[in-house]
């Protein structure tokens, strides 16, 4: 029967012919294995249906799949029924026929239980390392033995990412009863790639993926994931080139994060650029440093643009006022404003970015 067994499997699964030669003595071991223990258990004899896959070592389950063992079990028994009618005498064969429809049932919900078993071993495991490497890249300790933990994760580790900080959905229960599962499942069909882990009451995910380079696109993608956190803002770092320069963008996310109550009235999905003045002003030497080193010195550089803004910001944003003050026209002044735009990046006649303009401007007059 094991022999006939062994052939079946060759010929009708192609996975079979493809095993190493140490893959298929397990497997001949397995229907040795399982045909014994049906003579054991049609006997009567005391018998564990789990105790058949002690003839294989644990490390067969990560080489030969569930879909796989089910082929084996499905042959095996398909082999026996075909040698009961050769073998037996015709008054034997319907009880036995009967004993191991039963008997492979209980096979087969043994060898679920073990690769169930195995699956919840891995994900444990794979969560520990999911948390290592989220630790490793908050606190900037990103050296080669974490790019190699994440590799084993499948995680790309050469493709642009951004770390995004939110509130966790359930302190008392970090993971939500499987929130995070969700959280991946719902960033798979949005074609992100994430590495998540809470941290207190933050939880902190690393997104990777196509198109997480445009800051815009990637915001509106990651907002599709708010459910998923708790109530409050979710602020997104800039986009860093491969998982070794991931601490920079967690670094501007955790100080978003904390800075991001002192501006409520924000959207709850936000780039960590968005919150620059509140940054500063809570002590992120980082901020600080965009807002007086690279915006106020492009305003700066042309005397006209700076004088205009602060004139058009002191007169409250009023046009007419400001080239009143100033002694131009009013479309002079709209030309210059519209030039400080396209040099800063800001619009000083929006009130958020006119408060960014402001708050560069006087850090960049302090460092002067």
């Amino acid at each position: 029967m094991n022999t006939a067994t062994l052939a079946a499997l060759n010929t009708r699964h192609a996975w079979f012919g493809r095993l190493d030669a140490e893959s298929r003595s397990w497997i001949g071991l397995l229907a040795r294995s399982g045909i014994d223990g049906f003579a054991t258990w049609f006997s009567g004899e005391e018998f564990k249906p789990e105790s058949i896959f002690d003839a294989a070592p644990r490390a067969m389950a990560r080489r030969i799949t569930l879909q796989q063992t089910v082929d084996l079990v499905r042959t095996t028994t398909d082999v026996v029924e075909e040698q009961i009618q050769h073998l037996l005498p015709r008054g034997d064969r319907q009880p036995l026929q009967l004993g191991i429809v039963h008997y492979s049932r209980e096979v087969a919900f043994a060898a679920a239980a073990i690769y169930a078993s195995a699956a919840e071993a891995r994900g444990a495991w794979d969560t520990r390392i999911e948390a290592t490497v989220v630790d490793a890249v908050v606190r900037a300790e990103t050296d080669e033995s974490v790019i190699s933990r994440a590799s084993t994760l499948g995680w790309n580790t050469e493709s642009d990412v951004v770390v995004a900080i939110g509130g966790v959905p359930n302190p008392h229960d970090p993971d939500g009863g499987g929130q995070l599962d969700g959280l991946r499942r719902a960033a798979a069909r949005l074609q992100l790639e994430v590495l998540a882990a809470p941290q207190g009451d933050r939880l902190v995910c690393i997104f990777g993926g196509e198109g997480v380079g445009d800051p815009a696109e990637t915001c509106e993608r990651i907002g599709k994931l708010q459910e998923f956190f708790a109530p409050g803002p979710v602020v997104i770092g800039p986009t860093a080139d491969g998982l070794a320069g991931s601490p920079r963008s967690a670094r501007a996310a955790a100080s978003g994060f904390r800075a991001a109550k002192a501006w409520p009235e924000g959207p709850p999905t936000l780039l960590a650029i968005d919150l620059l003045p509140e940054r500063a002003l809570a002590g992120d030497g980082h901020a600080r440093r965009i807002l007086s080193g690279d915006i106020y010195p492009a305003l700066a550089a042309n005397k006209e643009l700076l004088e205009t803004c602060v004139g058009f910001l002191d007169a409250g944003s009023s046009m007419e006022a400001t080239a009143r003050a100033l002694f131009v026209h009013p479309n002079t002044v709209r030309y210059r404003l519209k030039r400080i735009q396209d040099v800063t990046g800001y619009n000083p006649a929006d009130a958020r970015e006119a408060y960014v303009l402001r708050m560069a401007i006087t850090l960049g007059r302090l460092q002067r």
